[in-house]
């Protein structure tokens, strides 16, 4: 049977093995898909290790995205423009091949909740792998964006390699400025510690809606939680994005897109 895993660390909190499970029903296709810790330090040795074994291919999460994307073989346009990958396949001749398939899956998932119209400012909390993922179609979706993060060189260095494909800026999180963003994307993985980004409640107050691409499994991840409580009224964590980013792994793996939408409003056990 075709062999398939995410890999991330923490990993525990995946709901990718169920949801991949479903689409290989769904399009009644002969694959396993598990998830598996990585080791910190020896990340690279335990992927290899994992595709010289029979393995077809694998989905990466944090902290790994940057980590995978280097092991890669040959890449699509969209994992070449985030230098980071979500998404591995092995090519017949054994080569691997690099795509990111997170930006597709956040704009499907901010369309579907009527959060997606263009010109609008948006501003992106952090300056990591899954910030790089999903730029490129936020910016094709006419998307105005800050992006802030606590080092502001990282940042900068970001917002120039993306200025050629729309509006684009970066700040440092203490400097973000004072005004209403119409959505407000947390990128950062600090809910993954219990934790949440250093940024003026008033900020997040005035948002128009707020969307962190973290989920939780159960209750709500800590950045909707502080949103919620600062009385926020449209807030939506990862969880559509995340079904969004399988769908088109798994067309990729496939060959066949299956169908998301009896999956996005599902939260699994």
């Amino acid at each position: 049977m075709d062999k398939y895993a995410v890999w991330g660390n923490p990993i525990a909190q995946s709901k990718s093995p169920q949801i991949h499970k479903i689409f290989a029903e769904q399009t009644q296709q002969m694959m396993e898909y598990g998830a598996i810790l990585g080791d910190l330090d020896n990340f690279e040795q335990q992927l290899l290790a994992f595709f010289q074994d029979g393995a077809k291919g694998c989905n990466i999460t944090a902290p790994f995205k940057e980590r995978a994307y280097a092991l890669a073989d040959e890449y699509s346009e969209r994992a070449l423009t985030a230098e980071a990958c979500n998404t591995l396949k092995r090519l017949e001749n054994g080569r691997l091949y690099a795509d990111n398939t997170d930006g597709a899956g956040l704009v499907s998932d901010l369309a579907r909740l009527g959060w997606l119209k263009p010109n609008q400012s948006m501003l992106i909390l952090g300056a990591g792998g899954a910030t790089k993922g999903v730029l490129l179609p936020l910016l094709q979706a006419q998307q105005n964006i800050t992006i802030a993060n606590r080092t502001l060189a990282k940042t900068q260095e970001l917002a120039m390699k993306f200025a050629q494909y729309g509006n684009v800026q970066a700040v440092e999180l203490a400097q973000i400025p004072v005004q209403k963003f119409d959505v407000i994307i947390n990128a950062t993985s600090l809910g993954l510690q219990g934790k949440t980004v250093e940024i003026s409640p008033e900020i997040l107050r005035s948002a128009g809606a707020i969307y962190d691409m973290q989920y939780a499994k159960e209750t709500d991840t800590p950045f909707i939680a502080l949103a919620k409580s600062l009385g926020v009224k449209k807030v939506s964590d990862g969880f559509g994005m995340l079904v969004g980013q399988a769908a088109h792994s798994f067309a990729l793996w496939r060959g066949v897109m299956p169908n998301v939408e009896t999956l996005i409003t599902r939260k699994f056990e």
